[in-house]
């Protein structure tokens, strides 16, 4: 059995470890998008953002749901999220899993920030 909070947790520190100011206004902007418009839309958004890495925490996001066989492996991530949208109960899934992932993100990219000197 899969304890899915932990790999969430996992996902969360890869991408909050070492998080600078950009990166870390990217994660709450990207964990806003992803609660207020969904799934679609939190790709969209980390496709056309420019600051931060979005790069690669798009990937580390499509790699994490592809490993749980939420999301097709092929190459084309938007016509995966096509897929995924006619499974409801993968759907929901996949976003609450990132909700969370994202959510233990901020808080590493916090505490990081803190250790290093940062405060904030």
């Amino acid at each position: 059995m899969e304890n899915l909070d932990l790999e969430c947790a996992e996902l969360g520190q890869k991408l909050g470890q070492g998080a600078n100011k950009e990166r870390k206004t990217l994660l709450m902007n990207a964990l806003g998008v992803l609660q207020d418009q969904g799934l679609y839309a939190f790709f969209l958004f980390l496709g056309a953002s420019s600051r931060g890495r979005p790069g690669e925490v798009c990937d580390a996001c499509a790699d994490f749901l592809r490993a749980r066989r939420l999301l097709d492996s092929g190459n084309d991530l938007f016509h995966g999220l096509r897929s995924l949208a006619g499974r409801l109960d993968d759907l929901l899934l996949a976003r609450e899993l990132l909700l969370q992932a994202l959510v233990y993100a901020q808080h590493h990219a916090k505490a990081s920030g803190e250790e290093a000197g940062g405060g904030s």
